[in-house]
């Protein structure tokens, strides 16, 4: 029993190193040009300009700032913000992350759903937001299975047939503290009423490796609601950005 325990974690290893990918990772990443998309979400760092930009539309104004690398690695440390979660980025460089700042100085409340936000390069390609499950789902692609086999090694004891493994630690493998970051950073959607601040970042697939301008959307923020709950304005706030490989 002993060797056919060792045997299996072999096994975990052997199938697991090849990094098999989620099926949610196995969606094109773009919308846009089949041709295009070899050159989109890779591992590139982006210069982008400007790195900061405000627009203001029916006393709703909403701030983006590039979030580069060394922003989020000053953003995610503070530990002020996240506690014991404080660390490193969850996000990877193949992703294009933005803070965005949404401030109602309206009179009405809004409502914002950052899923529906866009971001499109000049290479005719249209991106979605990539929420916590596609990011969670390609970092425990990327992770090494090896490190999980040796310390499922490292702690095993002896036990009735020989070696007995946690098997806690063998289900429990989703990186919580970068899920935690994640949950909490992210720009939430729903309502923000008179006077509220709302802050979070908004996160896309790196945009082509050949495009040159990015426009981001942040489109269908609703406002004016009538007695029946519903929106009679509907707003988008466009936001030009130039882009080039550092």
């Amino acid at each position: 029993m002993r060797w056919l325990m060792i045997g299996l974690v072999g096994a975990l290893c052997a199938t697991g190193c090849g990094g098999r990918k989620s099926s949610l990772l196995l969606e094109r990443q773009a919308r846009g040009p089949m041709a295009e998309e070899p050159e989109v979400a890779k591992s590139v760092q982006r210069s982008v300009t400007p790195v900061m930009q405000t627009l203001a539309k029916g006393n709703i104004e909403i701030l983006v700032n590039y979030a580069s690398a060394e922003y989020q690695k000053n953003f995610f440390a503070n530990k002020k913000m996240f506690g014991a979660y404080a660390g490193k980025s969850p996000y990877f460089p193949e992703h294009l992350v933005f803070y965005v700042k949404i401030t109602n100085k309206s009179e009405k409340k809004i409502a914002i759903s950052s899923i529906e936000f866009v971001l499109i390069d000049d290479r005719g390609n249209q991106y979605g937001t990539v929420g916590t499950d596609y990011v969670t789902a390609f970092a425990e692609y990327r992770s090494p299975v090896s490190s999980t086999t040796r310390g499922l090694l490292s702690d095993a004891r002896p036990g009735y047939f020989g070696l007995s493994f946690p098997v806690g630690k063998m289900v429990a493998t989703k990186p919580q503290g970068q899920f935690a970051l994640l949950q909490q950073s992210a720009l939430q959607i729903g309502y923000l009423y008179p006077g509220v601040t709302h802050d979070g970042l908004v996160a896309f697939w790196n945009p082509s490796t050949t495009a040159s301008k990015v426009r981001l959307l942040l489109t269908n923020i609703k406002t004016d609601f009538g007695a029946d709950d519903l929106p009679k304005t509907t707003l988008e706030f466009p936001f030009e950005f130039n882009v080039s490989a550092e």
